[in-house]
């Protein structure tokens, strides 16, 4: 019988051994994987999101006069909104117009003083006087120059020239025989009158104010002050 020896087998080492093993592994994931996964169209049908359609305050599906309502509401509430909007507007600008007035109110009383009413004298010797005086004192504030004279001087002058009358007139002494007569209640004759004439003052030289007020400012530039003449002057 013919000898004959058989091929050993090859022997596989322990690292072939171990890729062999994780090939095989991989393939097992790789057909479980595609067995498992759904197809790209199932997905996109799954994963899409449904449709939300809007309900009512009942839970069910909104009609079309449901949305009419709706939207009649929310102009409703657009028109009130706007509407609150103006009249507040209106309201503040109204508010501001009556402050400006108010303010021109108290601008304007601030600047219009009240006239104060002009005093009133009594129409004899004793008012003449004080009118007189209050002349002359006036002219001293307006010009820093007034007409200087009292109470007592003036009426002392006016007892001696006239006795207290206004139409009193000399007809004898030396001006009355010049033809100016002086004339009265200072006896002033007329040339001197119309010289020393104050303003604002009536120009009549029987007067009372008029003449008490020349007599005076003519007394002041001669003598210094009608208090300082105690005789014809």
């Amino acid at each position: 019988m013919p000898n004959f020896t058989l091929p050993r087998p090859a022997r596989i080492s322990r690292g072939q051994k171990v890729s062999a093993a994780l090939v095989a592994t991989a393939s097992c994931a790789a057909a479980l994987a595609f067995t498992a996964a759904p197809s790209n169209a199932q997905t996109t049908a799954a994963d899409a999101p449904a449709t939300v359609k809007p309900v009512s305050a009942n839970g069910l599906p909104l009609t079309a006069k449901d949305r009419a309502d709706d939207g009649k509401k929310a102009q409703q509430a657009a028109s009130s909104v706007t509407a609150g909007h103006l009249k507040v507007t209106a309201v503040e600008k109204q508010g501001h117009v009556a402050k400006q007035a108010a303010n021109r109110s108290v601008e304007r009383k601030a600047i219009a003083k009240p006239k104060a009413a002009p005093k009133r004298y009594a129409n004899n010797l004793d008012g003449w006087i004080r009118e007189s005086l209050s002349i002359m004192k006036a002219l001293s504030i307006m010009k820093d120059k007034g007409i200087p004279g009292s109470y007592e001087g003036l009426h002392r002058n006016i007892m001696r020239e006239s006795a207290g009358d206004p139409n009193a007139v000399n007809d004898w002494d030396i001006n009355a025989i010049n033809g100016v007569p002086s004339k009265g209640l200072l006896q002033v004759i007329q040339p001197t009158f119309d010289t020393y004439h104050v303003a604002g003052t009536p120009h009549k030289l029987t007067d009372p104010i008029a003449n008490i007020t020349a007599a005076a400012n003519y007394a002041a530039h001669r003598y210094g002050s009608i208090d300082n003449v105690n005789s014809a002057y």
